[in-house]
């Protein structure tokens, strides 16, 4: 990389973090300059839906304040700013009242909570829990919130039902799924979720959804398919998160399920790359931790010189919901995938083939002991 205007990133997420800190590793001189919407002050997002019942404030969240970070790594911040708008062609990126030249960018954007269009007077007031600020609100209104209604049965609703219940807050989770996590678990594994999770205090609504949001008295009112009204103290909408792409039209950019780049983590605009949440690599969008240290340290090289397609290896997740230990590999494709599951009282193993192939799993409860074995048996991504 050459010493010009040198290497633009924005976003401050573990993506954005983790890459100037390996391109600091083998390039000490290159300019780097890191662009954030919020304060920089660094945290990991994972820890968000699990810091309730360790009683944690979003102040405490923060590992590294903002200005150590870049200090140390010798980045220069524009905290609070948001980009607008990337001209491809002349290198540059805008603000609202101010612009930026590179030599590479890195878009590391994340991800943003999808919101459903939902009827009622209280729809407004559903609360979603991103980002560290999200967070901070979040906490401050819970209180003394006796009742939370949770919507979406998936992988973020399910880690804060679990934080909430095990905080001493009735939670209650709705959604149209037939069980817990049903993207990533079959049915032998989402049934066992499930009854941890009553077991622990979370009341389920599946098979249905939510109409209506409608402030009451105290609360609200939750008006569901079925016709019955869920009273409740605040609404937490989990339904997921969608790629943050909102700067692909002005620059140009193919899109899918993120930012498309290729092995090398390229867009198809020149000197414009993508890693994290917000990137489909080689048709992947893995929005977990994993994958984006493996991205980070290939585009740290071939940012620094030394050209390095990311490959990804078996990557298990590992879900926070202590009242039932969770691991999964998900696999690749769903095509051709036969599951065989062994259940008892105690946990659930489900191994996925394709061809007499092991090539995913999903382990409840007991069997996440046979999380490191099974993975040495798994192929990589890519």
């Amino acid at each position: 990389m050459s010493s010009g205007a040198g290497i633009l990133v924005i976003g401050s997420g573990m993506a954005g973090y983790t890459l100037l800190r390996e391109i600091r590793k083998l390039d000490s001189d290159v300019a780097l300059t890191l662009i954030c919407a919020d304060s920089g002050d660094f945290y990991s997002k994972p820890m968000l839906s699990n810091a309730l019942a360790a009683n944690k404030t979003a102040e405490q969240l923060v590992t590294q304040p903002a200005a150590a970070i870049t200090d140390s790594l010798n980045v220069k911040l524009f905290a609070h700013t948001r980009i607008e708008g990337i001209d491809s062609t002349a290198r540059q990126v805008f603000s609202a009242d101010q612009s930026w030249s590179y030599d590479a960018l890195v878009l590391a954007t994340g991800a943003n909570p999808i919101r459903l269009p939902m009827a009622g007077d209280g729809a407004d007031d559903m609360l979603s829990v991103n980002h560290l600020d999200d967070y901070r609100r979040f906490r401050q209104q819970l209180g003394n919130a006796g009742h939370v209604a949770i919507i979406g049965p998936g992988l973020i609703g399910c880690e804060f039902a679990n934080d909430l219940v095990a905080s001493g807050t009735q939670v209650s989770i709705i959604g149209p799924d037939a069980w817990p996590i049903s993207t990533l678990l079959p049915e032998a594994g989402g049934r066992f979720l499930q009854q941890r999770l009553e077991a622990a205090g979370v009341t389920f609504f599946l098979g249905n959804s939510v109409e209506s949001v409608n402030r009451a008295t105290n609360g609200f009112d939750v008006a569901l398919k079925n016709g019955d009204t869920l009273p409740c103290d605040l609404v937490l909408s989990a339904i997921g998160l969608r790629a943050d792409s909102s700067l692909a039209e002005s620059a140009g950019l193919d899109t899918g399920r993120g930012y498309r780049v290729d092995a090398y983590l390229q867009t198809n605009r020149d000197g414009i790359y993508a890693l994290g949440d917000c990137a489909e690599v080689n048709g992947f969008n893995l929005p977990f931790i994993m994958p984006i240290m493996f991205a980070a340290r290939a585009l740290a090289k071939t940012l620094s010189g030394q050209a390095s397609a990311v490959s990804y290896p078996a990557m298990p997740v590992a879900i926070k919901t202590p009242a039932c230990p969770l691991v999964v590999a998900p696999p690749a494709t769903h095509e051709s995938n036969a599951w065989r599951v062994e259940t008892s009282p105690f946990g659930v193993k489900a191994l996925c083939y394709r061809d007499e192939s092991l090539v995913g799993f999903a382990l409840a409860g007991d069997a996440v002991s046979e999380k490191q074995a099974l993975t040495r048996t798994l192929p990589a991504v890519f």
